[in-house]
């Protein structure tokens, strides 16, 4: 049960005047995400920070007001200049005045009406916003703020400017903001004491009002005393989250799993190579989990091409061996069937069997896979998010393995554990993690990395080039083609509208058909699965040499004889997503090459960024880098997948709290494992301010 204390926090921003159902809509996706289930509340509008401020202090009169700034100026109003009837495209202009000059307030589409009652002739009104000189007149586009004199003692001299989205005004958002904040009750302090003296000792409800109602820029600092203390309450809630999911798995006592390799030594015998040092050493420390009466939950970082799929394979072998079925779950169709496809002959030379289940299986393949799992006849089920609908039964699920952990949060990894009573967990994933970012993310986890990549693979030969010389590359790739070269073309996400992303490919794809006809494919977000499949298989045969493709390919997609990626509009990418589809190549025994494409100018970031790609294919280097670049949450694909984020701690600025705030959740578990003294009350009210409430029932009393 949510304590009372928080009740009003979460009633749904439609309590606020001026938020009716459309508004609330557009806000809660704003504040959210887009795959939002539900309304938005107060304390998510609360925790929706100003990413800057506008100061309206300035009141330099008309003549010294500099172009392009924002000013307040006082005037007089001294005549309208309605938009003629026949020319609904012109203006509504009005001439205003001071002692210095004179100046034009514009507006389009406005109300005649509405201007003539808000800037009456002859009255003197104050004015806010930016100014611009045009042909040697300055003059104001729909000024933010027209009042009175009575009124401007009300005019916010200094507003917060806050991340929008289309269809809600910064005017609306900032009033809903200011409403909320008169919710905010007196907490009982859930921070140690000392923690506070150290740092500030601002309260949560004073930190959230001091970074709402700014004084000047230093206040909106990641490194003020206000957000370093809501960001140290983010992580401690964070921490306390995975603190207790650990608690709650480690006390539930593992199943001892017996088996003696005999289903490993088959597939070993089956494989074309040998493992590397790194596959060998993961795989005895997942086989030691899995023999204790510890419950299993491990996370395995590779890098692109290290091999975490092989890894997969033999724990899932050890656990079949031990009477029990295994799962792997996969973030996408394409990638499941491809998982599918490359352990099917293996699972078949050791006497495993094995199925795929996806949205795609319906009817009776459907239920023939549900009652081979539901019977013990299937060994592994190899699936999408598909795996946790209810419908779904295993006799006995003894380990849950998670394919691209990154888009899936604490609750999720939960689920899927759930559907065994004594299940493991084993989660992957190719995007190395920074160390800061796998104890914020992942600290409920023992952690294994393969840093190797398999014997005989070549480095990628990295290559930057201006799409200035478009024409010459497209002549290259034909010359390549003729050669017998398989080519990958990645064409990016523009702005994240899959409409602009989809134009762009199939543009590319019909400036290379002429060069290459039939041999040239194309692969995008919004074909059908079956179509997108058949192309992949075609560019897998041979059939096409080259593969017109958006960021789909990015994951795990397998072409062992592709030895040409390009790149399109390069500076686009974050690093971690320029490495992943830079590892499409170099899967086999071929030299590579990654051609990365830019246009001029390059900014800053973009230009480190491409600076590294060229330097270095260390995973876990570029993953440190862009962290510096981007933040968290674009690093772990938060922020494209949908799954909640942190609000308030931004790792490149608040790195050093996440530690003390992990040691600092240890530390209250150990003494208060139920959360259950005076601080402990309180620390249950973090937990649902930064909906980390699903833990809460994980608690014995919860």
């Amino acid at each position: 049960m949510r304590p009372d204390l928080l009740n009003d926090l979460f009633r749904p921003i439609s309590v606020l005047q001026g938020v009716g159902p459309k508004i609330e809509l557009t806000l809660s996706k704003l504040l959210l995400g887009q795959e939002a289930s539900g309304p938005a509340t107060l304390i998510d509008l609360m925790l929706h920070m100003p990413s800057g401020l506008v100061d309206r202090r300035r009141q330099p009169g008309i003549a010294q007001a500099p172009h392009n700034s924002i000013v307040t100026l006082k005037v007089r109003i001294d005549r309208h200049q309605p938009t003629p009837r026949h020319l609904p495209r012109v203006p509504y202009k009005v001439s205003a005045h001071d002692e210095t000059g004179e100046i034009t307030l514009v507006f389009f589409h406005a109300k005649q009406s509405w201007l003539e009652r808000s800037l009456p002739v002859g009255e003197t009104r104050y004015v806010s916003s930016r100014v611009e000189w045009f042909n040697g007149a300055p003059q104001m586009v729909h000024p933010d703020h027209m009042v009175t004199e009575e009124e401007f003692h009300a005019l916010p001299l200094i507003e917060p400017v806050y991340p929008l989205t289309k269809g809600i005004s910064g005017k609306v958002l900032g009033k809903a903001i200011r409403a909320a904040l008169e919710s905010v009750p007196d907490f009982p302090e859930w921070q140690d004491q000392a923690w506070l003296q150290r740092n500030g000792a601002l309260s949560f409800a004073a930190a959230l009002a001091h970074l709402h109602r700014p004084e000047d820029a230093n206040d909106l600092d990641p490194g003020s005393a206000a957000w370093k203390r809501l960001a140290y309450d983010e992580y401690l809630a964070s921490q306390l989250a995975l603190g207790l999911v650990r608690q709650t798995m480690r006390v539930t006592r593992g199943k001892i799993r017996r088996f003696e390799g005999h289903i490993k030594n088959k597939i070993l015998a089956a494989l074309p190579f040998s493992l590397t040092g790194s596959q060998s050493e993961t795989i005895q420390e997942i086989e030691a989990d899995l023999a204790s009466d510890r419950k299993m939950i491990r996370l395995v970082q590779g890098d692109v091409g290290s091999g975490k799929t092989m890894v997969a394979l033999m724990a899932m072998a050890a656990v079949v061996e031990s009477g029990s079925q295994a799962a792997l779950m996969a973030p996408t169709e394409l990638l499941a069937r491809q998982h599918m496809r490359s352990l099917e002959p293996l699972c078949e030379a050791a006497g495993l069997s094995v199925a795929v289940l996806t949205g795609r299986e319906k009817g009776s393949a459907r239920t023939r896979i549900l009652n081979q799992l539901e019977k013990g006849e299937l060994d592994i089920l190899i699936g999408t998010h598909a795996v946790f609908q209810s419908d779904v039964a295993f006799r006995d699920l003894g380990l849950a393995v998670v394919d691209e952990q990154h888009r899936f949060g604490v609750h999720q990894r939960l689920a899927l554990s759930n559907k065994g009573q004594d299940s493991d967990l084993l989660v992957m994933t190719a995007t190395p993690i920074p160390r800061t970012l796998v104890l914020t993310y992942f600290g409920d986890m023992d952690v294994s990395k393969l840093m190797e990549k398999p014997a005989g693979r070549l480095p990628i030969e990295t290559r930057t080039v201006s799409l200035d010389r478009v024409e010459e590359v497209m002549h290259r790739v034909a010359r390549a083609v003729a050669e017998g070269a398989k080519i990958y073309w990645v064409c990016p996400l523009v702005e994240e509208s899959e409409l602009i992303d989809l134009t762009s490919a199939e543009d590319r794809f019909a400036a290379l058909q002429p060069l290459l006809g039939d041999q040239v494919g194309l692969v995008h977000g919004r074909m059908k699965a079956q179509q997108k499949d058949e192309e992949m298989r075609r560019f897998q045969t041979g059939d096409i040499r080259v593969l017109v493709s958006t960021t789909v390919i990015e994951v795990g997609v397998d072409v062992p004889d592709a030895t040409i990626m390009v790149i399109e509009h390069a500076e686009r990418f974050g690093l971690a997503q320029l490495h992943q589809l830079r590892g499409r190549v170099g899967r086999g025994s071929a030299s590579s090459t990654c051609l990365l494409l830019y246009k001029t100018p390059l900014g800053e970031v973009s230009q480190a960024r491409l600076s590294v790609m060229r330097e270095t294919e260390d995973g876990f280097r570029i993953a440190e880098e862009d962290l510096k670049l981007r933040g968290e949450g674009d690093v772990l694909g938060i922020r494209q997948s949908g799954m909640p984020g942190f609000r308030m701690a931004l790792a490149e600025f608040h790195g050093e709290l996440m530690e003390a705030a992990r040691d600092d959740a240890r530390l209250i578990l150990m003494k208060d494992p139920s959360l259950e003294s005076e601080r402990g009350k309180a620390l249950r009210m973090l937990l649902y301010l930064f909906r980390r409430d699903e833990t809460i029932r994980l608690l014995h009393s919860g």
